[in-house]
């Protein structure tokens, strides 16, 4: 406990030597608000790969941060160039990366260019490398404001929630892409599974993500295995296979077009989705009533 205590000192150290909030080096080692919260809080164990996105962001040695006497430097230099900064909370960046995102949905992410970036923003190509340098800049800074959304939404839906079933429905209902904005996000996700299959530079940045969001499910599972709201099963497995089952299912439904004549064909419209999910975990997770209950 106090090694663990000593690792969140250092780790509290390198947020307050990066001048930005908890929220924010959240964001940027792309791991969830509450999780950095309770590691640093002593709650929970920083991982390994979270231990080592927090040296590379904050340009120290992992050794420093675990303490390590082979390691006298504390810091080191910092190959590559630094993490992208977030787009503002509002004004032209934030426009522009907003429009990208929705024509990255539309179109597919190769068959947007900066002039149609430009034209949707009605401004000119010269005004958008103002902001970002060139094109991969700019659909990388639109990919992390995705991210940073949806940890964001999820961040906030599930505040309070203390019962682990109940935030697991809540996960459930946050993914399944009943209105525009969802569905928008999903034809993101989906073409970003592509750049991962090339291991292009947001690909590897979507999979990190993705190992993340399995990784949240999974400490879900966990609770309630530790509640006694679900059966005790090997959350690994269990959030691997409920989040493949999202994927599928989504899949399904972005084939679809809301209102039209297929929507009502099972397991292709949005409910059918959330449906089968909750039929899902009642039947793999979910643990029987006891006979106080």
């Amino acid at each position: 406990m106090q090694q663990q205590d000593e690792v969140a000192a250092r780790v509290r150290q390198v947020i307050d030597a990066a001048g930005v909030s908890a929220r924010e080096f959240a964001r940027r080692i792309v791991i969830d608000p509450s999780k950095l919260s309770r590691s640093l809080n002593g709650t929970r164990r920083f991982t390994a790969a979270e231990l080592a996105r927090i040296a590379d962001i904050g340009g120290v040695d992992v050794g420093r941060l675990l303490g390590s006497a082979a390691t006298p430097s504390p810091v080191r230099p910092v190959s590559g160039p630094r993490p992208s900064l977030p787009p503002p909370e509002g004004g032209r960046p934030l426009q522009i990366v907003r429009e990208t995102v929705r024509l990255i949905a539309e179109r597919g992410f190769h068959a947007v260019r900066v002039a149609d970036i430009a034209a949707a923003c009605h401004t000119s190509t010269a005004a958008i490398h103002y902001h970002f340098p060139g094109r991969d800049e700019l659909l990388e800074a639109a990919v992390r404001w995705c991210m940073d959304e949806d940890t964001r939404r999820r961040a906030d839906a599930t505040a309070g929630t203390r019962h682990a079933g109940d935030e697991l429905r809540l996960l459930i209902e946050l993914q399944t892409p009943r209105t525009e904005q969802q569905r928008r996000q999903w034809c993101v996700w989906l073409d970003l599974w592509a750049e991962a299959a090339r291991s292009t530079t947001v690909g590897r940045l979507h999979v990190e993500y993705y190992r993340q969001w399995r990784e949240t499910v999974a400490e879900v599972i966990r609770r309630g295995v530790a509640q006694g709201v679900f059966r005790p099963v090997d959350a690994d497995g269990a959030a691997l296979a409920l989040t493949a089952l999202i994927d599928g299912l989504a899949s399904q439904v972005l084939a679809t077009e809301p209102g039209g004549p297929h929507d009502t064909v099972p397991y292709t419209g949005a409910q059918a989705m959330h449906d089968t999910l909750i039929a899902h975990v009642d039947a793999c997770l979910t643990a029987a009533p006891t006979a106080s209950d």
